[in-house]
């Protein structure tokens, strides 16, 4: 059934490559910017949990991957056969624990093991695979994971919370004299203390403040609400009147 469907999603993509204008002049260029676009519409998906949605977004997905595999095939770099076999052979490898004789006892093993193998592969750092156009709070949390693998790591959670404060106190002090290259490496500092802070409570930090991204926009939205039923503005309203139409959202749960 799968291969089947495969197929026919190859040979429609065969069709339009050849007959459709838009697809004819497609590159890997011109594909990555929509590519990033089904990206973030399969994750907004996937966080509320729409499966729908999920199933469209993943579709999307996949024919985004054959036609960078066709169009590589075109340029006689590789073909979809080879991209498979690709990430075959890396999950046999990066798993010896289930194709091999290795032992773990839990999956951070496994994750140091896997480390480990990427170095053996020619990975000239433990943090090559993160990718420059990686968003940076999801960046971040990727360097923290990875250089905990070779034992980078604070030992509990009172420590990071010490590296905070520490982080906020350089930054009130850039502020106080006025250096503005020195507060912005101050400020990245602090965010990435935070996201260290967050790790180790158990937090992904990207969903953390998406959920209050979220939180803010039905709060904000209930002033809007609330000022057009008194028929005003909101730039008309005080701080204090919105502040407490605000908490008024807030107890309300919203």
């Amino acid at each position: 059934m799968y291969a089947q469907s495969i197929h026919r999603l190859i040979n429609i993509l065969n069709e339009l490559r050849e007959r459709c204008p838009w697809d004819k002049k497609q590159t890997i260029q011109s594909l990555r910017p929509q590519t990033i676009e089904e990206l973030y519409e399969l994750t907004d998906a996937l966080e509320n949990e729409e499966w729908v949605n999920i199933k469209e977004e993943l579709g999307d997905l996949l024919l985004h991957i054959l036609f960078y595999s066709k169009i590589a095939n075109e340029q006689n770099q590789f073909a979809l056969g080879d991209v498979i076999e690709t990430v075959c052979n890396k999950l046999v490898s990066r798993h010896p624990h289930i194709y091999e004789s290795v032992q773990v006892n839990d999956e951070e093993e496994v994750k140091l093991n896997w480390e480990k193998i990427k170095l053996k592969e020619g990975k000239t750092s433990v943090l090559s695979g993160v990718p420059n156009a990686m968003p940076a709070m999801i960046k971040a949390l990727r360097i923290q994971e990875k250089s905990k693998q070779v034992g980078f790591e604070w030992d509990d959670i009172a420590q990071v919370r010490d590296k905070v404060i520490e982080e906020f106190k350089e930054l009130d002090q850039a502020i106080g004299e006025g250096r503005y290259q020195a507060i912005e490496d101050e400020i990245g500092d602090v965010f990435f203390a935070m996201v260290n802070y967050a790790r180790f409570a158990k937090v992904d930090p990207e969903i953390a403040l998406e959920r209050t991204n979220k939180k803010f926009i039905r709060r904000f939205q209930y002033i809007e609400q609330k000022a057009k039923q008194q028929h005003r503005a909101l730039e008309s309203m005080s701080l204090l009147e919105m502040d407490a139409l605000w908490n008024e959202a807030k107890k309300m749960g919203i």
